[in-house]
């Protein structure tokens, strides 16, 4: 059965586990043609399987989104796949959480380098070729942390209100042949915690993931909804938590 979505190509940074699997398998089931990227090889070749099993079409790119060049590689092997690019999402991101005073210089620059400029390079990456066809749709992954600040949190919600500025930055600057979507998760059931080195913090996170979190599905259908839209119709931003998030 076709749906708004059959044929449409979808590349999806950051598709190895959370988030990103369920956005490509969620839309390799309603009928787009999926391109994986990330940096796991072995949990690529897992997502890809489970969609071709259940009849999708998928590939994957290893993928690490620290690299401009991997970037315009997933794109470019996007296209010479499937012969075309219509969907980008820039989804990869990490979250060393710390007190600003803790000075984990390195946890921010992991943050900048995955939750910002990998956002960027995958837009640098796609647009070139989204202009040539006239069209295209960017879809940009950010976080309600930059909505409401709370302690060792504050470089991550920086990252992610810079992609929000970027991305409205953007939607301003298209003529609407290229759509743009800021699509801003709460708590999501995903890997995210483990990457939080300070003991307390990521207690508190798992926590809330063990209490409230949506499945990443919830997230996966946000995506389907947005890009399912007609062309003349864009979804600016979406903002998607637990009923119980405060």
């Amino acid at each position: 059965m076709e749906t708004k979505l059959t044929g449409k190509v979808v590349a999806v940074a950051g598709a190895s586990s959370g988030i990103g699997k369920a956005i490509a398998l969620v839309l390799a089931k309603q009928g787009a043609k999926v391109v994986l990227g990330a940096r796991r090889a072995e949990q690529l070749e897992g997502v890809v399987a489970e969609i071709q099993s259940a009849g999708g079409e998928a590939m994957y790119v290893v993928t690490d989104v620290r690299s401009r060049a991997d970037l315009l590689n997933l794109v470019k092997q996007s296209c010479d796949h499937f012969g075309r690019l219509d969907v980008i999402v820039n989804n990869a991101g990490v979250a060393p959480l710390s007190r600003i005073d803790a000075v984990d210089v390195e946890g921010w620059e992991a943050m900048i380098d995955i939750n910002l400029k990998g956002v960027l390079y995958g837009m640098a990456a796609a647009i070139p070729v989204f202009q040539k066809q006239q069209s295209g749709h960017i879809v940009n992954i950010i976080s309600t942390s930059g909505l409401k600040l709370s302690p060792t949190m504050g470089v991550y919600a920086a990252t992610k209100n810079a992609v929000r500025t970027l991305t409205e930055a953007f939607r301003q600057e298209s003529d609407g042949k290229i759509r743009i979507t800021g699509i801003s998760p709460g708590v999501v059931n995903t890997e995210l915690a483990q990457s939080i080195q300070e003991s307390k913090t990521r207690d508190s996170i798992q926590a809330l993931m063990d209490t409230m979190a949506l499945s990443p599905e919830s997230i996966a259908n946000a995506v389907s909804f947005a890009i399912g839209q007609p062309a003349e119709v864009e979804i600016g931003d979406i903002t998607i938590r637990p009923s119980v998030q405060n």
